[in-house]
């Protein structure tokens, strides 16, 4: 809707005047005497705002929401019969050329007579919806207001109002995440069912070949395609691995000398030019990846004698360890700034000299967010994408050596929604059962970091 921000401006707008409204009210009614009124005046002006304010708000959300496909729901409904008796795909390819009308969007042929008038009643419809919902709206806004404007008194509780209104904002607003991340896990464990119908779960868990392409006719190679997970995920936990090896050693050593070693003035510079590397995009490490790192290892390997892949795991590790070292380093280092200092005067008290301190001290003290800030790394580690693309390939190999070309998760899951996709088959379906196994995996490594954060945090509370 164009008109959504014309709509909250004026908006708020109103509930502006309604709080100024409503907290001249309340010092009226207490004869210009705070003392007399149970709250402050703001509150009574905010409790008039928030009445006036989220009704209209909900409504407007709503409307928003289904004002669309009420619209559209009409306009086919008025069309010829023959249109809609067609196909539910033909029906919607012609629903969204009627979309692309209606925005001055390129549509897919030459528009007939129908399909114009059904694009300027698309318009008119739509007019008259944006009008009623502003008359219904501010009607709403209007009405809400009046009915908080009028319970005002002296006695009136506002500040309790506007705290339960507060209250009930904040658990809504937790209920979206909660429903929004119970959402993804029921689309993803459905769809990963039905894969499991088609594929079964033994061997997508335990097979050791991936191929999923599924050729048309039976007597091609591979015609049944191969769903094994197992090269998947250990292409995944080698390049982590690799990616951890760099990054968790140097992103503490940094953490560490930035916090008890460094001064003030080489502290202030050096931290923001590590910082730096987490705002560099993937694509850019990628190209590093592909272009300097990747040959360069190749051509060292060949100077030794290895066989190294022009796409190797260790070149996707390498790379992706530099990109996640500020996550280390950086919540590393709020951590160990924020150990008590009382903590590192005792132990200087019973003649611990410094490296002592870090060592039996300060790092056991803040290993609770050591582990929360390298598990936040592993996190990012399995799921880039963009440079295992580039730098390691697409080969689905079951290997341990880090100079082959290996895949990961992320990388194949990408690779089998690309493009136009029947999400009816199991080379389609096996993305979400990759994603679902890839959930699994992260929410272990989760309660294994929740099991090592309680059992220190007990200790040094």
């Amino acid at each position: 809707m164009t008109q959504t921000p014309i709509i909250l401006l004026l908006l708020l707008a109103f509930c502006s005047a309604a709080f100024y409204v409503g907290r001249r009210r309340a010092l009226s009614v207490a004869g210009g005497q705070i003392r007399n009124l149970h709250s402050l005046p703001g509150y009574y002006g905010l409790y008039v705002a928030l009445w006036a304010a989220l009704p209209a708000l909900i409504l407007f959300g709503l409307w928003s929401a289904f004002e669309g496909s009420i619209i559209t729901q009409m306009v086919v409904a008025e069309m010829p019969a023959s249109v809609r008796a067609l196909e539910p795909a033909k029906l919607n390819l012609l629903v969204n050329d009627l979309h692309n009308l209606v925005s001055g969007n390129v549509v897919s042929g030459t528009p007939d007579a129908a399909m114009q008038a059904a694009a300027e009643r698309y318009r008119n419809l739509q007019s008259i919806a944006s009008a009623t919902l502003i008359a219904v709206t501010f009607g709403i806004a209007a009405v809400a207001g009046w009915f908080a404007f009028s319970r005002i008194r002296p006695h009136h509780r506002a500040r309790n109002g506007v705290e339960r209104i507060i209250m009930g904002v904040l658990i809504a607003s937790s209920l979206v995440a909660i429903l929004t991340t119970v959402g993804i896990v029921l689309s993803v464990l459905f769809e990963s069912i039905r894969f499991f119908h088609a594929v079964p779960f033994h061997e997508f868990l335990f097979g050791l070949n991936w191929s999923p392409q599924i050729a048309i006719r039976a007597d091609q190679a591979g015609s049944t395609g191969a769903f094994g997970a197992v090269p998947l995920f250990a292409g995944t936990m080698l390049i982590t691995v690799i990616a951890m090896v760099v990054a968790v050693p140097i992103g503490l050593m940094a953490a560490f000398y930035l916090s008890e070693y460094a001064g003030p003035k080489v502290r202030a510079t050096a931290k923001p030019l590590l910082e730096v590397l987490a705002g560099i995009p993937t694509v850019v490490y990628g190209f590093f990846a592909a272009l300097t790192v990747a040959p360069f290892i190749r051509d060292s390997g060949t100077i030794l004698g290895l066989d190294v892949a022009s796409e190797s795991a260790l070149a996707a590790g390498l790379v992706m360890g530099i990109m996640i070292i500020p996550f280390v380093s950086s919540l590393s280092d709020d951590v160990i700034n924020a150990v008590p200092q009382s903590l590192r005067d005792g132990a200087y008290g019973m003649g611990a000299t410094q490296s002592e301190t870090i060592r039996k001290v300060i790092f056991p003290a803040a290993l609770p967010g050591i582990v929360g800030a390298v598990l936040l790394a592993v996190s990012r580690a399995v799921g880039e994408t963009m440079i295992v693309v580039m730098a390691a390939g697409l080969s689905s190999n079951l290997t341990a050596n880090p100079l082959e070309a290996v895949t990961t998760v992320t990388v194949q899951i990408v690779t089998l929604l690309v493009g136009d996709q029947e999400f009816d088959s199991p080379k389609t379906l096996a993305a979400f059962a990759l994603g679902l196994m890839l959930f699994v995996t992260t929410l272990c490594l989760n309660v294994f970091a929740l099991f090592i954060v309680r059992k220190y945090r007990e200790q040094y509370d």
